[in-house]
């Protein structure tokens, strides 16, 4: 029987990493033995005392039901104390901060909450793909706004002024950036703000990268009166070593969190217990924890470096995040060709960055998300 799909789903593709990972078994399963550098997936544990959390919590009887869709207070609190900490923002923990199953479903959400038929977004290029298919899923129109090496990878705001911007309800942006690993200029934050303000446009920012490779982490939020204009979801994927765990949130003011809780109470009927608390836990750890990760990634980092010397691409070292961002050799057409010619004569898959938008051709991404044996080997490859 053939049943016609939905609509919403026309021009939506099958996420590039999950086609590319069916190829990478299918090469595995003939002997390849591919080393797979493309995913941020974190390979790193939590801490111990997080884990220990969860054991214990979980094996209580009584925390097996189903929980509030706004979070346990206790998980809200730990946001509350972890954004003044460390951001130096005040949210209030029972109106301005909404726990997530994980931030990616939070983009869905938001798209869902504010966008109609035919809103516009303003989404970058390059950037996450999952932008652009929630803002389809939700009936939005994305509109591409370039991010160049030359502009520093931020909005030329003179240009973005230059368009119509009657239509547009959303604007998404990522700093640290990702795939791009640009931090923020010291003024960035504040124009995106006052940007939103004179337009009446919100500016979501996803910020799970501010730990990684970064001493210090920022959120948009710390800018006098962004509450009027930003929603700003995070993550413990990253920063904790908990991408499996699914636990984000969203920190916006109360009438923005109260907007997306319709919809987001309609989708899920709330979060594991023993998850929350022991992600409570992890937003709890001390500088020592963010050093200790950190460490590992800088010797990763230098062992990528390497890679892509070997490659004979171009890249700056002062990117942070979860990834390295590097400009193909010249002669080489896109990232798909580099891409490929990696996978298939050297078994090491690595991203190519047009999959992050057009203005991502000329480029690949390295994930940090493996042992310096297996950055060992895949050098070793490619050298060969």
């Amino acid at each position: 029987m053939q049943i016609e799909k939905a609509k919403r789903l026309s021009g939506i593709g099958e996420y590039y990493f999950s086609q590319k990972l069916r190829e990478i078994d299918t090469l595995n399963q003939q002997g390849k033995n591919i080393i797979n550098l493309g995913i941020g997936s974190p390979d790193l544990p939590p801490h111990p005392s997080v884990i220990g959390v969860l054991q214990q919590e979980a094996a209580k009887p009584n925390v097996h039901a189903y929980q509030s869709y706004k979070g346990s207070p206790v998980l809200r609190n730990a946001i509350a104390h972890w954004y003044a900490s460390w951001y130096n923002v005040q949210l209030n923990p029972d109106t301005e901060i909404l726990p997530l199953i994980g931030s990616k479903e939070g983009i869905m959400h938001i798209c869902m909450t504010y966008l109609n038929e035919g809103d516009q977004v303003l989404i970058p290029n390059p950037g996450y793909p999952t932008y652009s298919s929630a803002v389809k899923l939700a009936g939005g129109v994305p509109v591409y706004f370039e991010l160049t090496e030359a502009n520093g990878w931020e909005p030329d705001f003179d240009a973005l002024e230059q368009m119509d911007l009657s239509k547009v309800k959303l604007m998404w942006v990522n700093y640290p950036q990702m795939p791009t690993g640009k931090l923020p200029s010291a003024h960035l934050f504040e124009r995106l703000v006052a940007f939103g303000i004179q337009h009446g446009i919100l500016i979501c920012h996803d910020n799970p990268y501010s730990f990684i490779l970064n001493d210090h982490p920022q959120s948009l939020l710390s800018v006098p009166g962004a509450k009027e204009v930003v929603i700003e979801l995070n993550s413990l994927s990253k920063s904790q070593n908990m991408a499996g765990w699914r636990v984000g949130m969203i920190c916006a003011a109360k009438e923005r969190v109260d907007e997306i809780l319709t919809f987001k109470s309609n989708m899920d009927s709330g979060m594991f217990l023993p998850i929350q608390l022991a992600a409570a836990a992890a937003l709890g750890l001390g500088k020592d924890w963010y050093d200790e990760v950190n460490a590992v990634y800088r010797l990763r980092r230098e062992k990528v470096f390497e890679l892509l010397n070997a490659l004979n691409c171009t890249y700056s070292k002062d990117q942070v995040g979860m990834f390295v961002w590097a400009k193909i050799p010249a002669g080489v057409k896109d990232g798909y060709e580099l891409s490929d010619r990696v996978l298939y004569n050297n078994n090491v898959f690595i991203t190519p960055g047009g999959i992050f938008g057009s203005a991502g051709n000329g480029y690949i991404r390295i994930s940090l998300c493996g042992s310096i044996d297996k950055f060992d080997t895949a050098i070793g490859r490619i050298k060969n």
